[in-house]
């Protein structure tokens, strides 16, 4: 098994902070990057990250940069830790930098994301021979504390990975295998992008909750579910279920996964399961409706997903309900600012070509970067 020691974490939110924290306590050498630099100034002032919950310690940082050349220089491993709907600028502003033997890990793909980042690299020109793979959630459960300290709720039992094309799976398991035992391979990029729960989960639980995130009210936001709001979000992962079937992608139901991803979890359904979650009986709602929960999940969650079905065949009304309902609040055009079938570099593109390209088969119409298809 390869030993990665020169590590770059792309973000400084939540989960930056807490892979970042959590790999220099594993005595990795860790480059943090974020584009505001405002946000790096406290971890900066004490030289790395305080961690606390089921993870304890001070992870001290090597380079904690808002210059992206820096951060990447001596890095082995690139963890893209920033919301999905960042992954096209990441990609850009990354490609002039990369070069060969790199792994890029998306932390997570949501749906799409490392369809989205290739098309972006090749469309910038790289030709680095880099490794690419996506996880279908992030690792951690966690929040921010304070600027700088993080909490660690949890970290998930077993989370799926693929690489693009997926024969380079393997070999990026090897190499982070030391550092996440928890990363298991998936099929394909589909199979993780398809195995996406935070988008059946979050935007519904937000839009459902609407008035009592804007009246300011501090509740759980998983575990105060009912048993009527169970269902619809079992509803919604019924039409997940249904693309990924039309793509010939067999996934895991929200409530197996559950199930799979967290200790002490119990109950005969998905109501009963969301409560049992340990992690989830700390996690408390959004202090707003302009949150990632819907304007990362939308986009780069349900709206790919969407793409997808529309091209197989595979209805989604539900799914789109919540769509409308969510740009409706927001006031945005959540259609307009989506990953379409282009963005990801499919358009075009029919079913069967599309598994070909996420299996790596020859012919395929997308390079990946490593240029072998």
């Amino acid at each position: 098994m390869t030993e990665l020691r020169q590590v770059a974490v792309l973000g400084a939110g939540h989960g930056g902070q807490a892979m970042a924290g959590h790999l220099a306590l594993q005595g990795v050498a860790v480059n943090v990057y974020n584009r505001s630099s405002a946000r790096l100034a406290a971890m900066q002032e004490q030289g790395g990250v305080y961690v606390e919950g089921v993870v304890k310690g001070f992870g001290r940082l090597r380079t904690i940069t808002s210059d992206l050349a820096t951060a990447l220089a001596d890095a082995e491993l690139i963890m893209v830790v920033v919301p999905a709907s960042a992954h096209r600028q990441i990609a850009q502003a990354c490609a002039p930098h990369l070069r060969d033997g790199q792994i890029i890990i998306l932390n997570p793909g949501r749906t799409g994301g490392a369809l989205e980042f290739v098309a972006t690299l090749r469309a910038k020109g790289c030709t680095a021979q880099i490794k690419l793979a996506e996880t279908q959630t992030l690792v951690y459960s966690c929040r921010q504390v304070v600027p700088g300290r993080v909490r660690i709720l949890s970290l998930k039992r077993c989370l799926l990975l693929a690489a693009l094309p997926p024969a380079d799976t393997d070999q990026v398991l090897c190499a982070v295998g030391q550092l996440y035992p928890q990363f298991v391979p998936a099929a394909n990029v589909l199979e993780t992008s398809f195995s996406n729960i935070g988008a059946v989960f979050h935007p519904i639980l937000v839009i459902f909750n609407a008035n009592r995130i804007e009246a300011g009210e501090r509740f759980l936001f998983y575990h105060d579910i009912t048993p009527a709001l169970a269902r619809f979000l079992e509803a919604v992962d019924g039409e997940r279920l249904a693309v990924a079937r039309a793509f010939g992608i067999q996934v895991e139901s929200a409530s197996e996964w559950l199930t799979h991803a967290y200790e002490g979890v119990t109950g005969r359904d998905l109501y009963q399961k969301i409560r049992s979650v340990p992690a989830y009986q700390e996690a408390v709602a959004p202090t707003s409706l302009d949150d990632r929960y819907l304007t990362e999940d939308i986009p780069t969650g349900l709206i790919p997903l969407i793409a997808f079905a529309e091209l197989a065949g595979a209805p989604m009304p539900i799914s789109r309900a919540i769509v409308r309902i969510a740009g409706t609040l927001l006031e945005r055009d959540f259609w307009a600012e989506g990953r379409n079938l282009k963005r990801l570099g499919l358009a075009g593109m029919k079913v069967e070509e599309i598994k070909a390209l996420a299996e790596g088969k020859e012919n395929s119409k997308l390079q990946t970067p490593n240029f072998k298809l």
